[in-house]
């Protein structure tokens, strides 16, 4: 397909397609993307998740498509966030080679991040906030921000040690919803000391637990700001982070099951505090 604004690439060495080398090097993409042309950038994947990345307001700096993803991507293409924005297409083999493993029709964008808040400006603007610390795995992030939106979670504070939310598997599983909730990483001397300032803005903070001493989520009343505090699969919250924080809160369960993973628990703790408040 012959296209007006489309840049055609046989060559996997070619420099324009260097945003989109080892896709699967944790490593190699976290020092590339903080690092190209002294810009940080992120990847999106897929048709929805870079509509949003459009949407979200971040920039553009490329797309990358395999010839049978072009036809449904020309309507993006017309968008005026996407004027100067240069569209590569490749065929397979090229794409492989580039990201580093076979890509089945691949659909990929490259965005300029915006900067972050910090923890203090989160919590002067926001009454409603999700807590990550120390989550090591991307789907996880991104369950837990795609859930975050669609229950009116206005930001995210991450600890030093949490993931990057915008790794590309993040944004994918979120459908590109992170894109949208301004995220503030706390420094490693802010942490969990991050907490306390969030409960100097006026926040509760309820540290998720499945301990049996912890208040029930359906019984505990909602305040007007609270920030729903979340540790990694199986280890859980550190005890210094439990300590800081405000209550300690429990999703009540059935007694034949252990847990619950740590989207479907932030889900949950989103729907709650969302409820009315009679």
């Amino acid at each position: 397909m012959d296209v007006s604004g489309v840049t055609y690439i046989d060559d996997p060495a070619d420099a324009r397609l260097d945003d989109y080398r080892e896709l699967n090097s944790i490593a190699v993409r976290a020092e590339m993307e903080a690092a190209v042309e002294g810009a940080e950038f992120f990847m999106g994947e897929g048709y929805v998740p870079i509509d949003r990345m459009l949407d979200s307001g971040h920039r553009m700096r490329s797309v990358l498509l395999h010839p049978k993803r072009l036809k449904r991507f020309l309507p993006t293409m017309d968008r005026p966030e996407m004027s100067g924005v240069p569209v590569y297409v490749a065929e397979q083999d090229v794409i492989a080679e580039v990201v580093g493993f076979n890509m089945y029709r691949a659909c990929l964008a490259s965005g300029f991040r915006a900067p972050m808040p910090t923890v203090a400006e989160l919590a002067a603007t926001c009454r409603r906030l999700v807590v990550l610390e120390a989550l090591n795995d991307d789907q996880n992030v991104g369950a837990i921000a795609r859930a975050a939106r669609a229950f009116g979670i206005d930001g995210m504070v991450i600890s030093p040690t949490c993931n990057d939310p915008y790794q590309r598997r993040t944004v994918r599983v979120s459908m590109g919803e992170i894109l949208h909730i301004p995220v503030a990483r706390a420094a490693a001397e802010e942490w969990p000391a991050a907490l306390d300032t969030l409960v100097g803005a006026g926040f509760e903070t309820w540290a998720m637990t499945p301990d049996d001493d912890a208040v029930d989520l359906w019984e505990i009343a909602v305040p007007d700001r609270v920030a729903i505090v979340l540790g990694a699969e199986g280890h859980g919250l550190e005890a210094a982070t439990m300590h800081a924080s405000t209550h300690r809160v429990r999703i009540p369960i059935s007694s034949d099951v252990d847990s619950l993973n740590v989207g479907h628990a932030a889900a949950v703790s989103f729907a709650a505090i969302r409820r009315p408040r009679h």
